[in-house]
């Protein structure tokens, strides 16, 4: 297995597990009503669209085949 393949497999499980994170969280907020949940499933969300915008421009940033 070639490094970048290992790259690929972590970057897109951890955006999986993110936007996972962020609906946990707002369920969260949903139940409780607690503003700080909100504000975790934002950031979160925010997180996984940064991983997944990563994981795309994977192959432009550093020039592979």
């Amino acid at each position: 297995m070639r490094l970048i393949t290992a790259h690929k497999i972590l970057i897109g499980s951890a955006t999986l597990f993110f936007v996972f994170f962020a609906f946990w969280e707002w369920q969260n907020y949903s139940q409780s009503g607690e503003a700080w949940a909100a504000a975790r499933s934002g950031l979160y969300l925010l997180v996984a669209v940064a991983f997944g915008v990563y994981f795309k421009n994977l192959r432009r940033l550093y020039k592979l085949k």
